[in-house]
């Protein structure tokens, strides 16, 4: 199993929170998520990092907008698959 890939199921509950109306709590969540996605997309190849900060930019205009399940969305499906094929 990659290293990246062991937290995934914590993206999972945050992005779970978000779905609930659980903003606030799933807020907290994500700060810690989000450090250790850019640990870990810092070493990444140029283009995944440049995928990560479009994403990461996608994801902070949807909490501005209060629109937690586009945040969701991103978090579960889009996030954790760059995760995922991010090359080890």
């Amino acid at each position: 199993m990659k290293p990246q890939v062991k937290g995934i199921q914590e993206y999972r509950q945050c992005a779970g929170l978000f779905r609930l109306g659980r903003d606030v709590e799933a807020a907290l969540n994500m700060v810690d998520l989000f450090d250790e996605a850019q640990r870990l997309f810092a070493q990444a190849p140029q283009d995944v990092q440049q995928a990560w900060a479009l994403m990461l930019r996608q994801m902070l205009a949807c909490q501005e907008c209060q629109d937690w399940l586009g945040l969701a969305d991103f978090m579960e499906y889009e996030l954790i698959e760059l995760l995922e094929n991010m090359p080890a």
